[in-house]
């Protein structure tokens, strides 16, 4: 089978697509022919993490494809999801909700369940509330917007890019601003309920001239910095809460699951690229050029 595989050098230079021995599903263990598999920022986190002398491994979290052989009993994840054939855990594996394309179903799994938590779960975010989402354009984002329009709530997003906003318009966003832009003027008095964050420190001391009393930071990211510098008596004055998130539980999954089908939710799609194109993939991935989710197209 052909595979993307990362050793020897740290970040994308590591990435080289190779043939491989197809493995065959242990006891328990599932077989999936992958016919699309999603790219996630973990995915670039994972690797720019890694080591000349760490065991090679292929990459990827999400993947969707048919089922091809079941063995006995579950043994664990034998390799990601950058690849012809994953064998995975039964557990792992879900029925493909039959109005996503592969496509969509193949960028569903880790930033959607990503965006889920932090909303519903750490957020608790409700119908008639405002939702801040800055940086609009990532997958955890895009999907917060679908969520959060799903409930009836409101949502305000941000973007440098002109396109990008004119993107989260057309997708439901109620108001799309310029990161550039003050937006403590921009917001007025239209303060916000929950900020869904990835942003970092460029941006947080703002959110809390723009948060209602009793308002929600959830952060999941930093893309502009780690450091941040906070005075106490703008958060415990006005009862803000902070809270941080990571992906997810398999009970949020399935909630996640039923949640997307109830709502007839479909992933935004920014671009596919070729298996043997996942170096470019994950380049545009890394400048955060992509509006959506990126994929990989491993099957007709």
């Amino acid at each position: 089978m052909k595979a993307i595989i990362h050793s020897e050098k740290s970040g994308i230079a590591g990435m080289n697509c190779r043939d491989l021995q197809e493995m065959n599903p242990e006891k328990g263990e599932i077989k999936i022919r992958l016919k699309t598999a999603g790219l996630n920022r973990r995915d670039l986190f994972v690797m720019n993490n890694r080591d000349k002398g760490d065991k090679p491994f292929i990459p990827g979290s999400d993947g969707a494809g048919i089922i091809e052989e079941v063995g006995e009993d579950v043994k664990g994840l034998k390799n990601g999801t950058f690849a012809e054939c994953v064998i995975v855990e039964e557990d792992n594996v879900v029925q493909k909700p039959p109005y996503l394309s592969w496509k969509q179903a193949g960028v569903l799994s880790l930033s959607a369940l990503t965006a889920y938590r932090a909303l519903f779960t750490k957020g608790q975010l409700k119908r008639g509330e405002h939702l801040l989402i800055p940086g609009i354009g990532s997958g955890v984002a895009t999907y917060g917007m679908l969520f959060a329009k799903a409930i009836g709530a409101n949502v305000t997003v941000t973007s440098r890019s002109n396109e990008k906003r004119k993107q989260a318009l057309k997708y439901g966003a109620d108001y799309a601003l310029d990161s550039g832009s003050n937006l403590k003027e921009e917001i007025k008095n239209r303060k916000v309920d929950i900020i869904l964050d990835s942003v970092g420190a460029a941006l947080f001391p703002t959110y809390f001239e723009i948060l209602k009393p009793n308002g929600r930071i959830v952060n999941f990211g930093a893309s502009s910095g780690n450091e941040v510098e906070l005075p106490l008596r703008t958060i415990f004055y006005p009862q803000f809460n902070i809270l941080g998130t990571s992906m997810g539980s398999r009970e949020e999954f399935v909630d996640m699951m039923d949640f997307i089908e109830k709502h007839q939710i479909k992933p935004i799609v920014d671009r596919f690229y070729p298996l043997s194109e996942a170096v470019a993939a994950c380049e545009r991935l890394d400048k955060g050029e992509q509006f959506g989710n990126i994929g990989l197209l491993i099957s007709e």
